[in-house]
């Protein structure tokens, strides 16, 4: 076989793996991602073993620690849907009552548990809309 052929033939074999490995990436990468929901979506639509993203508010009045268990109510950001959730792991400096929060959740049983270490809580943003000002006459 030439020389010429031979780097022929190996680029081939090295763009089709690269190929092939691209498109497993992807494919894993796809298949793997949890859905964002919010707490009235999750209490829908969610089923057993599976694991989604809640993204929602810390209801007032709803933090308890029990040992290494935080237990915690998220709501929507208009304060209908609710869903109770137990948390181990983890737990960010600013999470407080009325804060944004992100945790990813399974239903078990007949309730929430969020996994290990996936509380993410949302800084609040200082870019917000100033009250107005009564003008002075």
């Amino acid at each position: 076989m030439s020389p010429a052929r031979k780097r022929t033939v190996r680029l081939v074999v090295a763009l089709s793996a690269a190929v092939v490995l691209a498109s497993a990436l992807i494919y894993t990468s796809f298949s793997a991602a949890s859905p964002t929901v919010t707490p009235s979506q999750l209490l829908r639509e969610a089923v057993p073993g599976r694991s989604y993203q809640l993204t929602g508010k810390v209801k007032g009045g709803s933090v308890r620690k029990e040992g290494a268990t935080l237990y915690f109510t998220v709501q929507d950001r208009a304060g209908e849907g609710a869903v109770p959730l137990s948390y181990t792991g983890t737990v960010p400096d600013p999470f407080k009552e009325g804060r944004e929060v992100i945790v990813t959740v399974e239903k078990q049983g007949g309730g929430f548990v969020g996994q290990r270490d996936s509380l993410i809580t949302k800084c609040p943003s200082k870019y917000t809309v100033a009250p107005s000002k009564k003008p002075i006459y």
